[in-house]
């Protein structure tokens, strides 16, 4: 009998329900698809503001991965998880989750921080 991991099945559970899901079923980020680089930045009730570099976006808008950066040198890789309602946003250390505008930032299991999602120097897509 084959064994199954864990960790490859999520994997594909995951990718089956992106792909599945029709575009901001759930919510997500919107950011403008035209736009090379384009990013929101999470305002911090810490005082932080962490930039939200995007790698995917879907031709609607929605913000597939990318990347939070956390401090000037520490980066990490970010994906949508598909949700019933909002969004959140998973990495290995780090997951940040929210409604519209309005997002809380766990930076560990037990410590997190109320954040306001912004869009400098551009003028966020309507949902």
């Amino acid at each position: 009998m084959k064994k199954v991991h864990f960790g490859g099945w999520l994997a594909a559970v995951l990718a089956a329900a992106l792909c599945s899901s029709s575009a901001n079923a759930g919510g997500s980020l919107r950011l403008d698809p035209n736009v090379r680089g384009a990013y929101a930045e999470l305002s911090c009730d810490n005082g932080r503001v962490y930039p939200l570099i995007a790698r995917a976006v879907t031709t609607e808008g929605d913000l597939i991965t990318g990347y939070l950066q956390l401090s000037p040198r520490h980066q990490v890789h970010v994906r949508l998880v598909p949700m019933e309602h909002g969004y959140r946003y998973i990495s290995r250390t780090v997951w940040f989750e929210g409604v519209r505008s309005t997002a809380a930032l766990y930076l560990s299991k037990h410590r997190w921080v109320s954040c306001e999602v912004s869009y400098p120097d551009a003028v966020a897509p309507q949902s």
